[in-house]
């Protein structure tokens, strides 16, 4: 245990268990949620579309499927720090430093290889593809609430646990094999972008994805904001299917930024393992 863990328990007026115990409830939550209503709709189809409508992303039986890990992170969060920590757990939306390199990574990289991906497709006229243009605020808004509230649980909750015991590069592709086995529903539901989806460079997509944001989420302090930016900028709107060459373009990424950042990614110092925002004494 850390000067930082030691801290969190310190703090904490409530018992806190192991962290495997910790982990376990957090996947429990969120795969229980989201694969139990899965099974329900395929085993009950008629009755959610009748009464919540067509599968889509804006069916609130998937939107609450898709809050599943936020949900979890935040109930596990009061559940063991209390409203005291919440709050502390909470000031990590306001953490915003982080390199230059990867701000422009975010805002320039991301787009760049996923338009790439759109050019080798031949898809680039995909991109913008809102009529009139006024579309694309409330779709830019949907996707902002939707996909990035997933971060207050893989990444604020559960990649600081696992990275209490592996190094980022172990915990990144672990978090990134759960975190793949998770969209396994989404494969099967017609409604969903993910159905029409080739599933191994899917899959490959998301590790690479999670192990980048692992780099990244440790060189910003744990920020959660922007990991809720890198989310969303990852099912931006505005950009053009590229499905599956973005995938194979994320994974040939990752491992430039594992080499990159290989000192950081297979060793245990500078990982942040707090779920709560540690303060400084």
């Amino acid at each position: 245990m850390n000067s930082i863990e030691k801290q969190e328990t310190t703090e904490n007026t409530r018992p806190t268990p192991k962290n495997g115990k910790m982990l376990g409830s957090f996947l429990a939550i969120t795969f229980g949620l989201t694969w139990g209503l899965a099974i329900l709709f395929f085993m009950i189809p008629d009755f959610f579309t009748n009464l919540f409508g067509e599968i889509s992303l804006s069916n609130p039986i998937i939107i609450l499927a898709i809050y599943a890990p936020g949900i979890a992170g935040v109930l596990l969060v009061l559940r063991y720090y209390g409203l005291k920590g919440f709050g502390r757990f909470l000031k990590r939306l306001t953490l915003w430093r982080a390199p230059l390199s990867w701000w422009a990574f975010m805002v320039l990289g991301i787009p760049a290889v996923v338009f790439l991906g759109a050019a080798i497709k031949g898809t680039l006229n995909t991109a913008f593809a809102f009529s009139p243009w006024t579309l694309a605020i409330p779709a830019i808004g949907h996707a902002l609430i939707l996909g990035p509230l997933e971060e207050f649980g893989w990444r604020g909750f559960a990649l600081p646990l696992l990275q209490r015991k592996f190094a980022p590069i172990w915990a990144g592709l672990i978090l990134g094999v759960i975190w793949a086995l998770w969209h396994v529903p989404s494969l099967f539901m017609s409604g969903l972008p993910q159905s029409s989806w080739d599933v191994i460079p899917y899959f490959l997509g998301i590790i690479a994805i999670c192990v980048i944001l692992t780099a990244l989420f440790n060189d910003s302090r744990g920020s959660l904001l922007i990991s809720v930016i890198y989310h969303f900028q990852m099912m931006n709107p505005l950009w053009p299917d590229a499905q599956p060459y973005d995938n194979f373009l994320f994974v040939l990424l990752a491992f430039v930024v594992v080499i990159i950042n290989r000192k950081k990614m297979f060793t245990k110092q500078g990982s942040i393992t707090e779920i709560i925002y540690a303060v400084e004494k």
